[in-house]
């Protein structure tokens, strides 16, 4: 348990973050740090003015842009950082166990849904330590595996649930993954834990980390991207500013601007880059080459 209080702007909302990574290099990273609770006064307002009010006063060793990040966890929703179903990685369980074992060992997630019929129908989550535990077991035969013993129970959140409450729930139920819902009860991609702390400190890479699937970089300088890819995603790999506010998907943004589904060939200009459309299939966008405006 950590003895002290935070003192600063946002700092019940840091304290979670504490609790959870229990690192003191975090609290560096929002110029704070641990006093003894006799010499702390009361905690500030939790209020977003406040916090935004401390970040534009803040000295530069602060991380302003951190701290309106920590203030803008209740104004944001799970559906404006989730993972979205056109990129979700799953695994349909009437597949072959065997091909189902090989996928997750491959993969380089440590969870992924499982679902049967449909996508919107998901029965569960399995675990790659789950796996590896009951593979163990059997000797490694996995024609000897019932999976959905191994998945767990799949936990579904509202897209319309905020980041602080999701930071909230992630924390009581020692959960890292859940699946994010629509109003009528269909799938709309995942969120995870590390998807809501990156919002505040940024990417969090590792080794597991892998590129963006759906985005080639061109020897020309542009980059010929895939329609379904998340807009976050693409801003995050090619540090871009697109905006996400009213599409999730690169295809959804053009889509969005031009009011219309562009024929293959057109190419319109907004949020300085060009978009070429390269491929359509039916109404969709398939493929998409964006270049800077010189």
């Amino acid at each position: 348990m950590i003895e002290g209080v935070l003192i600063g702007a946002g700092g019940a909302i840091v304290v979670v973050l504490l609790t959870l990574l229990l690192r003191r290099p975090l609290l560096a990273a929002f110029g704070l740090k641990l006093v003894g609770k006799d010499s702390a006064g009361p905690l500030p307002a939790e209020t977003n003015g406040a916090a935004r009010e401390s970040a534009r006063d803040a000295a530069p060793d602060q991380k302003p842009d951190r701290l309106a990040a920590l203030a803008d966890l209740r104004e944001r929703e799970v559906s404006d950082v989730m993972v979205h179903r056109t990129a979700m990685r799953s695994i349909n369980a009437d597949n072959p166990t065997e091909a189902i074992v090989r996928e997750i060992i491959q993969s380089p997630h440590t969870r992924m849904p499982l679902w049967r019929g449909s996508l919107d129908n998901i029965v569960g989550v399995i675990h790659a330590k789950d796996l590896l535990r009951a593979l163990s077991e059997v000797g490694n035969d996995p024609s000897q595996i019932d999976l959905t013993k191994i998945a767990t129970k799949p936990w579904f959140v509202p897209d319309t649930t905020s980041l602080q409450d999701q930071l909230n729930a992630f924390l009581r139920r020692k959960a890292h993954f859940a699946i994010v819902v629509d109003e009528y009860g269909e799938v709309e991609g995942l969120v995870t834990l590390e998807d809501i702390i990156e919002e505040i400190v940024g990417d969090i890479a590792d080794e597991h980390d892998i590129d963006v699937q759906g985005v080639k970089q061109e020897a020309d300088g542009s980059v010929v991207v895939d329609g379904s890819v998340p807009i976050r995603d693409l801003n995050r790999a090619l540090d871009w500013n697109l905006p996400d506010d009213e599409a999730v998907t690169i295809a959804g943004l053009v889509i969005h601007e031009t009011q219309s589904i562009p024929e293959e060939k057109q190419a319109f200009t907004f949020h300085g880059k060009r978009f070429i459309v390269m491929k359509r299939e039916k109404n969709r966008i398939t493929r998409l080459r964006i270049r800077g405006v010189v």
